[in-house]
């Protein structure tokens, strides 16, 4: 168990080499204008621009194809009509089975630059020199929903990053939370079945609130610590780029000379954790399902391209169990007291996807894309994951060559003996293609650790035991890290993952599944088991203190830091059309747009200066919201009412701001828009005065971005 004061273990990780980077000649690949490395190079060549060309069959010839032939006016469509016939049989053949997990996403491409030269802990080419860049990928996603599911549905979500090195592929396959639900690879298929929809009647989508998946969770404990991180800010983050990501596995570093150590991935965001809260989470969902992947785009299009320091922990090979878990358990993370985070280097998303489908649906992640200098453990999810994902691919693409597709080729070339296959894009010209071969001179040449820069197993990795189907007596703690990262979380944060699991629970039909909850839910706190069985009208559980511990740890919270910036973040604000409130709309806009915000003007209709009409307007689009001075009219009295929008739309707008913790303000005399929604003017996160004075107050809030103490907890209500 940890101690109650986590402490720094001094020489655990020798000391790695980094700098500040730079611009370095030497970088892979041809470099955009600026000096930098251009993301989408590679699929330059098979891009198609339609500009000043005429329609064409499929093999090449013009054609006309609009119209079927028929024989006659009014006759039958001809079967000879190939232009017909391939149009819809391409048609009828556009889509590719989606994928069973991570169905719903957006990606983007992007350029990884090392920090520093860190050939002292791994032999990896892409970390091997200061400033060196190579081309990444990134595909962000939710696990459980169908590929038309809503983006901000609470669910853990994907963070797969494609690294293009000069030596081959190299992906880390993670999640947005370090840990997962299961311990056992084999289990996966129970996990998915279980939060998937009801196969009889497919409800509910891309949601866990129900039977199947709540008995699952109470019948396997190892899944406790992700459903903590999930039902809290973790599972409803504002954007993709408000979030951290996480390789969940433990891996290896391995150094040219064959030196290993322990390794976990982590990606850090530089844009500071933010999240939704769950209301408002729902009601974005209808009102914009798409609300992630088009922050993603917008931000990117816009020149604010997101950025992610890569950090890793580091572990000496004889630490794996040190810490009071086992480093090979999925199911558990490692405190950053035990091995403080250091950073390798930066990535930055700079080109969104010319084709949806051509790239960011058809790239093909998988953890056995390795390259020399890492290498696995033993970690029985990893292994699982190792078969389970080239076989997706090979299910999804139909053969064995959906690597040559151009968003999965790699960069360094690829040379080897596989041969045909469907979809074989590759002219070989060695017609020798086996091992060993006198005729071809021996190649393609075989690459290890000494000859070839090629890809080595950890020397001196051993493996032995008797067979036997069963766990590690080392991963049976499933409750002490839950109640770590519960107890690391501000009261209120606290509060959010109670509700979530209130929510989730009271969807429950079956009342033996509910007392199941409550009792794991009591392994890991007996108030947490009490708070949720008030909410469910059931008894609470006595304690069961075995592994209750008071021990907290950083980096978990998400509302407990301020935003390192605010720039893309979005403000509407609330005019009319009547008076001058526009002209001191725009000036207001003007001013908040300086520090790179978001501005939508909104008012009835869509006159000069007016983005959005309050018809089609909601709080859930924008981080924060101020009424123009001379606004207040449309809050109360017959300006409430028109037949532009729906009765008390400005109201409800400002009051679903104020209710999910957003910094809302009025100018001059709009601040009678908060007194007509009992909004109290001096309370945290609410500005009213003069034009610099909100202006000032509105960017304060907005790196404060939630005001956690507008939010009830319980006990509030007890006299």
């Amino acid at each position: 168990m940890l101690v109650n004061a986590l402490l720094p273990l001094s020489g655990l990780i020798g000391t790695a080499l980094a700098a500040c980077p730079f611009a370095d000649p030497s970088a892979l690949g041809r470099r955009a204008e600026g000096g930098e490395v251009d993301a989408r190079q590679r699929l330059k060549e098979v891009e198609v621009d339609d500009n000043g060309q005429f329609m064409t069959a499929d093999f090449g010839g013009n054609v006309e194809e609009q119209f079927s032939l028929k024989a006659g006016g009014r006759g039958p469509t001809l079967l000879e009509d190939f232009i017909f016939r391939q149009k819809l049989q391409h048609f009828d053949h556009e889509r590719i089975p989606e994928r069973v997990v991570h169905a719903r996403g957006a990606g983007a491409h992007g350029i990884f630059t090392s920090y520093g030269d860190w050939s002292n802990i791994t032999a990896a080419s892409f970390l091997s020199a200061e400033g060196k860049q190579t081309p990444v990928f990134v595909r962000f996603s939710t696990v459980a929903g169908s590929r038309g599911s809503a983006d901000t549905a609470r669910d853990v979500h994907g963070f797969a990053t494609r690294f293009y090195t000069d030596e081959g592929n190299f992906d880390i396959v993670g999640n947005n939370i370090p840990v997962f639900f299961i311990q056992d690879a084999i289990r996966f298929p129970d996990l998915i079945h279980s939060v998937k929809p009801s196969p009889d009647n497919e409800v509910p989508q891309a949601a866990t609130a129900h039977d199947s998946a709540w008995d699952f969770f109470s019948s396997q404990p190892s899944a406790l610590h992700t459903l903590f991180w999930a039902m809290s800010g973790n599972g409803i983050p504002r954007s993709y780029r408000h979030m951290d990501g996480f390789g969940i596995h433990t891996f290896r570093l391995v150094t040219e000379d064959g030196k290993s150590k322990l390794v976990k991935w982590h990606w850090k965001t530089k844009q500071g954790k933010a999240a939704l809260v769950w209301e408002e989470a729902q009601v974005l969902a209808g009102k914009n399902a798409d609300f992630h992947r088009q922050d993603l785009w917008d931000a990117i299009e816009s020149g604010n391209a997101p950025s992610w320091e890569l950090a890793v922990q580091l572990v000496d090979e004889d630490k794996a169990q040190a810490y009071g878990f086992d480093l090979l358990d999925p199911t558990k993370f490692l405190p950053e007291e035990f091995a403080p985070l250091q950073v390798l280097g930066e990535m930055t998303l700079n080109r969104n996807p010319m084709n949806y489908f051509a790239e960011t649906e058809q790239i093909s992640f998988q953890p056995g894309h390795i390259v020399r200098g890492v290498d696995f453990t033993e970690d029985p999810l990893l292994q699982g994951r190792l078969y389970s994902y080239l076989d997706t691919q090979l299910n999804r693409h139909r053969g064995p060559n959906f690597e040559q597709l151009p968003i999965n080729r790699p960069v360094s070339g690829v040379h080897n003996n596989h041969r045909d296959g469907q979809g074989q894009a590759w002219i070989h010209k060695n017609i020798h293609h086996y091992t060993p071969s006198y005729l071809n001179k021996g190649y393609p040449a075989q690459a290890n650790q000494t000859v070839g820069r090629g890809f080595f197993t950890t020397p001196g990795r051993t493996a032995s035991g008797v067979l036997n189907r069963e766990l590690s007596a080392t991963f049976d703690d499933h409750y002490t890290q839950p109640r770590l990262f519960f107890n690391s979380l501000t009261p209120v944060e606290q509060q959010f993952v109670i509700n979530a699991i209130r929510f989730e629970a009271s969807h429950v039909t079956n009342e033996q599944v509910k007392k199941n909850v409550l009792e794991q839910l009591n392994k890991i706190s007996n108030d947490v088991a009490k708070r949720v069985a008030v909410a469910l009208g059931l008894e609470a559980p006595q304690p069961d203190p075995t592994f209750y511990h008071n021990n907290v740890t950083r980096g978990v919270s998400i509302f407990n830091e301020s935003l390192p910036t605010i720039a893309t973040l979005r403000v509407g604000v609330l005019s009319t059309t009547k008076g001058d409130s526009l002209d001191k709309a725009k000036a207001l806009k003007e001013q908040l747009e300086k520090d790179g915000l978001k501005i939508t003007v909104i008012a009835e209709y869509l006159a000069s200066g007016v983005d959005q009409t309050y018809s089609a307007a909601d709080a859930t689009a924008f981080d924060a919201v101020v009424v123009a001075e001379g606004a207040e009219r449309v809050f109360s009295g017959k300006g409430a009412m028109s037949p532009l929008f729906p009765a008390g739309r400005p109201s409800q707008i400002l009051t679903d701001a104020y209710r999910w913790g957003k910094p809302v303000a009025t100018v001059g005399s709009a601040k009678k828009a908060l007194q007509s929604v009992g909004v109290e003017e001096k309370e945290a996160g609410v500005y009213a005065g003069a034009q610099d004075e909100v202006v000032k107050g509105v960017e304060e809030g907005l790196k404060v971005f939630k005001f956690l103490e507008r939010f009830a907890v319980d006990g509030d209500d007890e006299e």
